[in-house]
């Protein structure tokens, strides 16, 4: 509002006053950037590194598959043996393994490509698992129980929503 001088303001001349009206700007939050599509193989990578597919990552690992390989292999199975199956590798379950033998048998030499062992504090119990050059995995019947139940819970965080949450 501007100001009258006294002279005008003692007349009682209001009517001349000259209001100015500011408008205020408005400023609008950023919009939010669209969510990111990941990809199969990244989707897979995220929900096997959680923690409660440590040993499964373990024996991924120790296949030789890339990860895009694997998730085809999950997406068209059921059971661990039909997954190894599906990746090019027979499964040879044997009544019982020891760990410290098979490491005095790793290297081409003695056809163990890798020794994945899992520590079952629960049960007080190793479940070896055994990657042989010869494209052959052998574990007792325990380990494939252990595995067929974490390939289950993979797959369906895997292929399901609840797999975002991390």
């Amino acid at each position: 509002m501007t100001e009258l001088p006294p002279d005008k303001l003692d007349q009682g001349t209001i009517s001349e006053q000259i209001f100015v009206i500011k408008k205020t700007a408005i400023i609008k939050p950023a919009p939010e950037p669209a969510a990111t599509l990941e990809s199969d193989p990244e989707r897979f990578d995220r929900v096997l590194s959680r923690a409660e597919f440590k040993p499964l990552k373990d024996v991924f690992a120790h296949l030789g598959v890339d990860s895009a390989m694997l998730n085809a292999a999950i997406v068209t199975t059921n059971s661990y043996p039909t997954f190894l199956g599906k990746l090019g590798y027979r499964l040879v379950i044997e009544k019982q393994i020891h760990e410290n033998d098979c490491y005095s048998r790793l290297g081409p030499q003695g056809g163990i490509r890798a020794v994945v062992p899992l520590h079952d504090s629960a049960t007080y119990s190793t479940l070896v698992t055994v990657v042989n050059y010869n494209s052959t995995v052998a574990t007792t019947a325990k380990s494939v129980d252990y595995y067929d139940n974490q390939l289950a819970e993979f797959k369906t965080l895997l292929m399901s929503r609840s797999g975002n949450v991390v």
